[in-house]
């Protein structure tokens, strides 16, 4: 009995890994930075989004959600959860060195670049601008300054919500994820009991789970990559791929969120698919995600189990000794009311918020 469960497991997974592996580089590069775009356009109305390809890509991602959520309360679980922790002592000792280390990478780079402010998009005729990014990579050199390179983000954030609007700009709340990061670790401190790397991950999940309703909501802005880029087809429809590309993405966005095996796993996939797309879209590409690279590769090696979506928060060693898999009817539904809540909040927020600021049309 078992073995047939495991047996049908094995195949929905990889059914699902070779989706990921198909949209992989669409649902990981910025179109902004690539193609033509009007972020006051009409959107596609609702009823061309909600159609029956996007229902049975909701129902296959909340069947993996499942079966993950399955497969971490088991014996199975704890085991990946142990390997996975001694893999990643080295990331886990290192995340303030990493997360700095690739924060100043990324602002050097912005500095020798000149005219963006923080994403290549956005950009600047100000002389200050570079020069401010020099800053924050300085301040973040040493603990002590890193509050001050935090206040350089924000306010840099501050300058493009004026430049380019409300938003444009929400498309990138992991800046200040990552500014309050770096305050929270150079102050020593967390907020009211909120680990700074549990506000950086939720700021990425965010970020990432907005993103892919543009793909939904503007998938006409990715085409002009399908004829220069043929082979990112994989022989689908342009119009079914961008459906399945913004679900991959928001469902591994989404999973950043959950238990701890289902977070670190979706961060892993989530990191390769990033780099993945540098290999297709260059150095451009390489500088824009370097921040949230680091931020999955943190997440990677978080070995942190809180109680939020799980009654299983002990050791592996009494997880495997004490293997129970009597779970209530409400914790397994938990996960996919959750997910299908967050799907129709995020849909719902995008689609008015746009109406209400540029005047167009949701259905």
């Amino acid at each position: 009995m078992y073995r047939r469960s495991w047996r049908r497991l094995s195949t929905v997974a990889g059914s699902a890994l070779g989706l990921i592996l198909i949209c992989s580089q669409e649902a990981s590069a910025h179109i902004k930075w690539f193609c033509a775009f009007n972020v006051a356009g009409q959107p596609r109305g609702l009823e061309n989004v909600l159609c029956p390809d996007f229902e049975l890509l909701t129902t296959t991602a909340v069947l993996m959600l499942l079966c993950g959520y399955l497969v971490e309360w088991s014996f199975i679980g704890a085991a990946l959860l142990a390997a996975l922790n001694q893999v990643t002592s080295g990331l886990r000792a290192d995340t303030e060195l990493l997360m700095r280390a690739a924060c100043g990478f990324f602002f050097v780079a912005l500095w020798t670049k000149e005219g963006i402010i923080l994403t290549p998009e956005l950009t600047t005729a100000s002389p200050v601008v570079p020069w401010v990014q020099l800053a924050i990579a300085a301040g973040l050199l040493w603990r002590q300054t890193l509050p001050f390179s935090a206040l350089g983000i924000v306010g840099l954030f501050a300058l493009a919500m004026y430049q380019y609007g409300v938003f444009h700009l929400m498309d990138y709340p992991i800046f200040l994820g990552v500014a309050a990061y770096l305050a929270l670790t150079g102050l020593q401190r967390d907020f009211f009991g909120v680990r700074p790397l549990d506000i950086l991950r939720w700021s990425a999940a965010i970020t990432l789970m907005w993103a892919s309703i543009e793909k939904w909501a503007y998938p006409q802005w990715t085409f002009p990559l399908f004829i220069t880029h043929p082979g990112m087809t994989m022989g689908y429809s342009p119009e079914f791929l961008m459906r399945a590309a913004g679900m991959v993405e928001f469902t591994l966005s989404f999973a950043l969120l959950l238990t701890s095996l289902a977070r670190r796993a979706a961060a892993l996939v989530l990191a390769g698919m990033f780099v993945s797309a540098v290999f297709e879209f260059g150095k451009i590409d390489a500088i824009g995600h370097a921040p949230i690279v680091a931020v999955l590769l943190a997440i990677i090696g978080d070995d942190y189990v809180g109680v939020r979506f799980t009654r299983t928060c002990l050791g592996v060693k009494e997880s495997l000794a004490r293997f129970d898999l009597r779970l209530s009817k409400w914790d397994f539904l938990l996960v996919p009311a959750g997910y299908c809540g967050a799907l129709a909040g995020f849909l719902a927020i995008y689609y008015v918020l746009h109406a209400v600021l540029f005047g167009t049309k949701i259905a």
